[in-house]
């Protein structure tokens, strides 16, 4: 994805030369919210902040309890942590607990409908996700109107999720699973780091949803609360993901700056953004798809509903669904194609349902 994103940063060079009109249309400010994120949920992951959350995992005793509070502890958490954040605590948690309960056929199902649960939890809110976040940036509405037009998906989502887990288990819905061992708990080093980064992540929401015009103070208070708190954490940020940002930024812009080209595109893209985004997300993932299409769209409920939508139909179609995969085949090595075939066929079970309401959810324009 880097690769691409480089490449097509630099073709486009060629096509509208660099000059400081380009810089100036450039997103900072989501790059900086981006970077803010990153470093502190790498903060997150790393103290297990969410660690009693995780825990009451351990005192559920049957299957479908069990599924559905891993599943939808996803889902709740996605809305706040962004959807790869929420698998990378929950997915090694799911292995863990079904192995050591000997039910290791129903690790692949599970893991699959949380991938779904974290890229439909994810969509209701502006910081869920990297292409929520820079979408809700360029859009002029509340975060309330916002989470208002996501709700419906949000909400058919959640009722599916909980039909689908009702199907695995259809046979015998109260089928037991012996756990073992003892949640571990918070260490007490941490204590001041833990308490750090959640003042630091509630700063972050505040300048997402406040709009605030002083957005770069707040990412140098972050960036040095993170220098005090444990300067390591800079050591671990995904830096590739927001060059990637960048490189898209310049592709997108580059673009939209040679007048015959972006009137091509607008021809092409009008009308179409639902559709579109999904089948461009499936080349270049629904981020990089979101700030590519945006200068070109009109619709911005289809652009972004297509985005969301996009996770569900390819590993390639969303990040997330790429970090659960390397997830898994850590854990099982030689495996990728089982994940690959059950994934798909859970997830195009759930595309099936959902893309053709998201579709007409499309219409109903956000300002």
């Amino acid at each position: 994805m880097l690769t691409l994103a480089v490449l097509a940063a630099v073709i486009s060079l060629f096509i509208t030369p660099p000059d400081r009109e380009l810089i100036s249309k450039i997103d900072w400010h989501t790059l900086g919210m981006l970077l803010m994120m990153l470093c502190v949920l790498e903060g997150f992951k790393k103290e297990n902040v969410l660690r009693p959350v995780v825990g009451l995992a351990s005192k559920l005793k049957t299957m479908t309890a069990l599924s559905l509070f891993l599943i939808f502890g996803v889902f709740f958490t996605s809305m706040f942590v962004t959807n790869d954040v929420s698998l990378i605590i929950f997915v090694p948690l799911t292995i863990l607990l079904f192995r050591g309960g000997g039910k290791e056929k129903y690790i692949l199902p599970v893991i699959s409908m949380e991938n779904i649960a974290a890229i439909r939890g994810s969509l209701l809110t502006p910081f869920g996700s990297p292409q929520n976040l820079f979408l809700y940036g360029r859009a002029d509405v509340s975060v309330w109107r916002f989470m208002l037009h996501m709700l419906p998906l949000n909400l058919m989502s959640a009722v599916l999720l909980v039909i689908f887990v009702l199907v695995l288990f259809r046979k015998d819905l109260k089928e037991p699973i012996v756990q073992s061992g003892e949640d571990e708990g918070w260490s007490k080093e941490g204590r001041a780091r833990r308490i750090t980064y959640l003042i630091l992540f509630a700063l972050i929401i505040f300048v997402i949803v406040s709009r605030t015009k002083f957005w770069f103070v707040a990412v140098g208070i972050v960036l040095i609360g993170i220098l005090i708190a444990d300067r390591r954490i800079f050591l671990r940020v995904d830096y590739i993901l927001l060059v990637t940002f960048l490189c898209f930024f310049i592709f997108s812009q580059s673009i939209a700056g040679n007048a015959q080209i972006a009137e091509f595109l607008k021809k092409v893209v009008t009308g179409r953004e639902y559709w579109i985004t999904i089948a461009v997300s499936q080349v270049i993932s629904n981020v990089p798809a979101s700030i590519v299409l945006y200068p070109f769209s009109e619709n911005f409920a289809g652009l972004i509903y297509g985005a969301d939508t996009a996770g569900l139909v390819s590993l390639i179609g969303s990040l997330a669904s790429v970090i659960n995969y390397r997830i898994y085949v850590r854990e099982y090595p030689g495996k990728g194609k089982e994940f690959v075939k059950v994934f798909t066929l859970v997830s195009w079970a759930f595309f099936a349902i959902v893309v053709i309401p998201g579709f007409f959810l499309s219409k109903w324009r956000f300002f």
